[in-house]
């Protein structure tokens, strides 16, 4: 038991599967994903695209393979990116031979959509001697007619037999390289599709909460949905599904697990609201702080707060903490490992954190690195 047991997240078991290079299930991490707006066609505009999301901390990256000029463009685009690539196939099961011929790393396919059983072969085929995974996607808006014909509506039943459908489909072929999603836009019927499903078979399970909205509404159904899931032990890779940037889409998956204690990338800024205690402006300066630290990718906290009420407290679980002297103040107190340092004038707060931030980052990675070099 550790030391902790309220914090510990005891994670659903699950086989693992590889997209590309990445393990999805098991143990491994759980993997962030987004996925590209651009045409897939114009495979620079892709390229580019998809390097910013990986920048971003992306593991996986999807593309939409609508037509053949798309899973043409999809080699080059392979060979010029540092992520797997997921081939989003839909109906024609061409498009599906030639993004594994491609270089997709996995085919996010509905097999039962795809035709003919010998259709669904040749599928298969491609993908084992081509090294693809496989996911099958269903949408609560998507539902097949016979099955909304039995149930009335898009529910939880309707779509874990859609799904375990799919599933039967590649298993009758000897295929168990395959995650599942059952998403919706709906939270509820989201959360209980996927508690339904991690019940039913054994493989990874994708969570997102599709159609979610724009960047503050849809990150908030995502954290409600995702969280409530991941807290149960129940997922092992994830997209937040947002009518923005991509990049946003990794950032709020990030910030979800960082949340919950299951991933760690970057700083991890715990900040008051501020109020009339504050000795500094603390919204402009977490909001200048956030940006300046955007590059930092190793796991870390800063706490900044306004006062003495919560500043000193906040600041002994932190890495690197500051806490305001109060209103008329001028200086603050700041906090390395958990222990007051030293005092630090407000007019001074943004480049003196920052710079201190960036010290620790080097001094992680260089102990990181001895003791890689150590265990060889």
């Amino acid at each position: 038991m550790s030391v902790r047991p309220w914090r510990d997240i005891e994670r659903r078991k699950s086989r693992q599967i590889m997209v590309g290079k990445v393990p999805v299930g098991g143990d491994a991490p759980i993997a962030v994903q987004s996925m590209t707006n651009t045409l897939t066609s114009d495979a620079q505009a892709t390229i580019r695209q998809v390097n910013e999301i990986a920048e971003a901390g992306a593991d996986i990256v999807r593309v939409s393979c609508p037509d053949v000029e798309s899973t043409a463009a999809l080699k080059e685009i392979c060979k010029n990116v540092p992520v797997p690539i997921v081939a989003d196939i839909h109906f024609h099961y061409k498009r599906g031979i030639e993004a594994a011929v491609a270089g997709a790393a996995c085919l996010r396919i509905n097999p039962g959509n795809i035709g003919s059983a010998e259709r669904v072969r040749e599928v298969i085929k491609a993908a084992k001697d081509h090294g693809c995974s496989m996911r099958i996607g269903v949408n609560g808006g998507s539902l097949e007619k016979d099955l909304l014909e039995k149930y009335g509506e898009p529910c939880p039943e309707a779509m874990v037999e859609s799904a375990l459908d799919h599933a039967r489909i590649l298993q009758d072929n000897d295929f168990h390289e395959f995650k599942i999603s059952v998403k919706a836009s709906d939270v509820f019927l989201t959360v209980a599709a996927y508690h339904a499903l991690a019940e039913a078979i054994d493989c990874p399970l994708h969570l997102g909460v599709t159609e979610a909205g724009g960047l503050r509404i849809g990150s908030v159904k995502s954290a409600i949905g995702l969280g409530s899931l991941l807290w149960a032990g129940i997922g092992d890779t994830i997209r937040v599904s947002l009518s923005a940037d991509p990049v946003e889409e990794i950032k709020v998956g990030f910030d979800i697990l960082k949340s919950l204690g299951l991933r760690h990338r970057g700083v991890n800024v715990i900040s008051c609201p501020s109020c009339a205690r504050q000795g500094f402006n603390v919204i402009d300066t977490v909001e200048k702080l956030e940006k300046r630290l955007a590059h930092v990718t190793t796991p870390m906290s800063l706490s900044v707060i306004g006062c003495v009420v919560n500043g000193p407290g906040e600041a002994r679980e932190t890495d690197i903490g500051f806490t305001g002297g109060g209103a008329g103040k001028d200086f603050g107190q700041v906090y390395l490992d958990g222990e007051p340092d030293h005092r630090l004038d407000n007019d001074k707060i943004l480049d003196h954190l920052v710079e201190l931030v960036e010290k620790k980052a080097a001094e992680i990675k260089a102990r990181e690195e001895k003791e890689s070099v150590a265990a060889e």
